[in-house]
This record gives C-alpha cells, sequence and structure tokens, in this order.
C-alpha cells in the first residue's frame, strides 16, 4: 500500500466516522454547557448526565420498551417500501393511472396523521395494528414519489438501446430503469426511515401501552422530564442506526453513486 492509499483511507476514515462523532460530542457539550451555564431546572430541560442517571436506574425496562417500538418500525417500514415500490412502479408504467391516483395519494399524505390516531383505534382497537398502520402512513409517500422520480427520469439514449437490442419489458424495467433508478429510490428510503420512527411514537402516545412513545406520556403526566428526554434519545439513537442501515445498503447496490 503507497502512502497515497494510506492517507486516503484515513481521510475516508475521518469523513465518514470521526466527523459524526466529532459532531455528537459538540452537540452533548453544548447541551451540557448550556444547562449548566443558565442552571436550568432539570425539570424543564435535565442536562445529559441526569438523562443517563435515569436510563442507568432502568435500563432493561428503557431498552424493552425501545425493541417494541423498534419492531413495529421495522414492520411498518417493510410494509411501506414494499407498498410504495409496487404503486410507484404501476404510477410509472401509466401515465393514466398516474393522473387518477396522484391527487388521492396527495390527499391522504396531505392529511394529519394525528388526527387518523384515534380513527385507527376505533377501527382497529388497541395493540399493534393501529401503530403499525401508523408508521405505514407515515412513511410511504417518499418511497412512492422518490421510486417514480427515478423511474421516469431513464434517459432516453438507454431506452433506445434497449429497444434496439431486442430487450423484453421485464428486462429493460429491472436492467436499465430499476438500476438507474436506484440513487433515488434510497433517498426516499432515507426520507422515510425517520418518519417511521415518528409514526410508531405517534401511534404509542395517542394509545399509550407500550414502546418508548407511551414511555414519553407516561413521564409528561408524572412530570419526570429525565426520563422523556432519555426515551427521547433512545429514540434518536434508533433513527441514526437506522439511517446508517440503509446508507450501508445503499453504498452496497449503488456503489457508483455513494460520496467518495
Amino acid at each position: 500500500m503507497t502512502d497515497f492509499d494510506a492517507g486516503s483511507r484515513t481521510s475516508r476514515v475521518w469523513t465518514n466516522v470521526g466527523l459524526p462523532i466529532l459532531g455528537v460530542v459538540i452537540t452533548v457539550g453544548a447541551w451540557w454547557g448550556i444547562t449548566a451555564a443558565f442552571h436550568i431546572d432539570p425539570f424543564y430541560v435535565p442536562s445529559p448526565a441526569d438523562v443517563v442517571d435515569t436510563f442507568l436506574r432502568t435500563p432493561e425496562f428503557l431498552l424493552q420498551e425501545t425493541w417494541t417500538t423498534l419492531q413495529r418500525v421495522l414492520i411498518g417500514f417493510a410494509i411501506a417500501v414494499a407498498l410504495g415500490l409496487v404503486i410507484a412502479v404501476t404510477l410509472a408504467a401509466s401515465r393514466t393511472v398516474e393522473r387518477m391516483a396522484m391527487p388521492i395519494l396527495a390527499a391522504i399524505n396531505a392529511v394529519p396523521k394525528v388526527a387518523l390516531a384515534p380513527l385507527l383505534l376505533v377501527w382497529m382497537g388497541f395493540g399493534d395494528s393501529p401503530k403499525i398502520v401508523m408508521v405505514v402512513l407515515v412513511s410511504f409517500f417518499p418511497v412512492i414519489v422518490s421510486t417514480m422520480a427515478g423511474l421516469t427520469s431513464t434517459p432516453d439514449d438507454l431506452q433506445e438501446l434497449t429497444r434496439s437490442l431486442k430487450a423484453s419489458w421485464w428486462q429493460t424495467f429491472v436492467k436499465v430503469r430499476l438500476t438507474w433508478a436506484l440513487p433515488q429510490v434510497f433517498v426516499g428510503l432515507k426520507v422515510a426511515t425517520p418518519l417511521a420512527i415518528i409514526g410508531a411514537v405517534i401511534g404509542e402516545v395517542v394509545n399509550p401501552d407500550r414502546g418508548l412513545g407511551s414511555v414519553i406520556a407516561g413521564s409528561g403526566a408524572s412530570n419526570d422530564t429525565p426520563l422523556a428526554f432519555a426515551a427521547l434519545v433512545l429514540l434518536a439513537v434508533t433513527g441514526v442506526v437506522l439511517f446508517y442501515l440503509v446508507a450501508g445498503i445503499e453504498r452496497l447496490l449503488v456503489p457508483w453513486r455513494v460520496a467518495k
């Protein structure tokens, strides 16, 4: 390995790992400094030390609630991705269907999801089902829009090439249109990832049985602000992990479009 290669690898590690960690350290340091400098009561804004102390008092409980929320997020996100991809392919294949369906999809996306949460309880009862449906409703639209943008942006010369080679519709779709659309698809997936967590929390706050949203709702009733912040931090960590998991899959499947 040459000195140039070693320096390039060090630079990539610093860019991909060092800078995000530095950003987290600066943010936590600023949070801690502000609470200490202005003597903010933990009832309003707890310090990082208060949040860590709260977590260490009940780690098993908080981790179990995190797992409950994560399960709902993963199930709902998987359904949203599958549903969004199918709808996007259908709309991209037919201009008539797109013009008929897009206003309905836009209207569904525009409806405040918090307003739908009580109705989901009436329609589906208590339990996991309304929360998973809420995840789907919140996160499926970015997948549709980004996938459609990718599928409809295939260059004309590539489509002419497939026709000249007498490729079938399926071959053209998989090897040309879908491959070209993958970067846009992953843009939608990365946007939908935090939205899926938001959807799960909305469902858990409206129907507080289990999950981190229920912890936040319960901490508000008991005036336990550090517990609410501990749940928020766990939600943030979950969102970061899922985002970088999607980004890692993108790096494997779309290496030619990932920034160095």
